[in-house]
């Protein structure tokens, strides 16, 4: 099982349906935007991405980061979405990334980290996410292997590197 989570209204729940549809055959109308409304509690999707098998997806709702800890356990990788637009949740998104990090059932497990909404003309860029992070020394002390993408869910950019990185992880 994958685990999305990441703070409120970053963009999760369109991730899934666009991985949804794309495990479908549907890349080609990503154009089309379906409609989301936040979430609360926890999605679970199995989308077909991987030709031989299905992946299970558990997003949970950002307003349940409190208990998210109760899921590690279940999950064989996690992935993280961060809006690089929302600059008041850069500092408390950190704070719950190193939290998973250090998270003694996720020792061992891949991360990958998403930042989305890089078409947007407020964003930051990523030099400035990097320096806010101190991504890099995040990556060099962290247990895990941690991989970064930068996407638009809205647009589609990039979703095809996190189909690559959930079918590689969960070789």
């Amino acid at each position: 099982m994958c685990l999305l989570i990441g703070p409120t209204g970053v963009g999760k729940t369109l991730l899934l349906k666009r991985l949804s549809s794309i495990g479908k055959g549907a890349f080609e109308n990503l154009g089309q935007i379906p409609s989301t409304i936040a979430t609360v509690g926890s999605n679970l999707v199995t989308v077909n991405i991987h030709k031989k098998h299905d992946i299970t997806i558990r997003e949970l709702g950002g307003s349940m980061g409190p208990i998210w800890q109760n899921y590690y356990k279940d999950c064989k990788t996690v992935i993280y979405m961060i809006d690089v637009c929302n600059r008041l949740q850069v500092s408390s998104a950190c704070i719950q990334l190193l939290a998973l990090l250090t998270h003694e059932s996720l020792l061992k497990t891949p991360i990958l980290l998403i930042f989305n909404k890089i078409d947007m003309p407020t964003r930051m860029t990523k030099s400035e996410i990097e320096a806010l992070f101190r991504l890099q020394d995040i990556i060099k002390s962290a247990q895990q292997v941690i991989s970064v993408v930068e996407i638009s869910v809205h647009t589609g950019h990039g979703v095809q590197d996190v189909i690559k990185w959930i079918q590689k992880a969960q070789k």
